[in-house]
């Protein structure tokens, strides 16, 4: 005797889903609430106001529920997410007041240069990730957070500069990326006069930099909080 299995209709379908995104976001969001937020970002120095804790709950859920499909980040705990990624990545608007354009290099799940429009909102942002998937989650989190002036773009580094030979950045970003000796010389050209590239590197990335030909002058490197190894490299551009 067979046994007929009563598909669902669309309707349920849609119900079952919807639940089932409702049960795991709530199961993100007991995870890390505001109180602990401010918590785990107290040692990187950032004041946030209620509306950037929220944007950075609200990303930090989605990033969680995204990562179970696709892979943004190897961290799959909720509060070094938050330490690791957030802190990380907004420890420079405690040092630098950035405005105008930033350009986000190798975005990825959107560290640093989407995670600093929370504490930099009037900056413009243009982010190059060439992963179609990943290009979904940056559009995503923009819509989520609210954030205007996003643009989510495929090109690589390399096609980038050489579409747009004009400097065009006043600031730019890379963060995990590797064939920093290409990249880095790229990057300057795409900056204004004056501009700066902001680099997060190991301390035995950074040996070298100072021989690098890209026509940027560079500070000394910022130590990041609770990262033994980890510093921020600013490069400026000669006017």
């Amino acid at each position: 005797m067979f046994h007929v299995k009563h598909s669902l209709e669309p309707s349920q379908m849609w119900q079952r889903l919807s639940l089932r995104r409702a049960e795991e976001l709530s199961t993100i969001a007991s995870v890390v609430d505001e109180t602990r937020l401010r918590q785990l970002l107290e040692p990187f120095g950032l004041d946030l106001s209620s509306t950037q804790a929220d944007q950075v709950l609200a990303y930090l859920h989605l990033l969680l529920l995204w990562n179970r499909k696709i892979n943004l980040t190897a961290i799959r705990d909720p509060e070094e997410c938050v330490t690791r990624h957030f802190g990380e990545s907004l420890f420079p608007a405690r040092h630098t007041q950035l405005c105008g354009d930033l350009l986000d290099i190798g975005s990825g799940a959107g560290f640093p240069g989407l995670a600093l429009k929370i504490a930099c909102p009037g900056i413009s942002v243009t982010l190059l990730e060439p992963v179609a998937k990943k290009r979904a989650f940056l559009k995503e989190a923009a819509r989520a957070c609210g954030f205007r002036q996003v643009e989510v773009r495929a090109e690589r580094l390399e096609d980038w500069a050489r579409a747009t030979p004009a400097p065009a950045f006043d600031f730019a970003t890379m963060r995990a990326v590797g064939n920093l000796e290409v990249l880095v010389p790229l990057a300057a050209q795409c900056l204004k006069p004056n501009g700066s590239l902001f680099l997060w590197l190991t301390r035995d990335q950074v040996g070298g930099f100072g021989n690098l030909e890209c026509g940027l002058t560079w500070g000394e490197p910022l130590p990041i909080p609770l990262c033994r190894t980890g510093v921020i490299y600013r490069g400026t551009k000669l006017a």
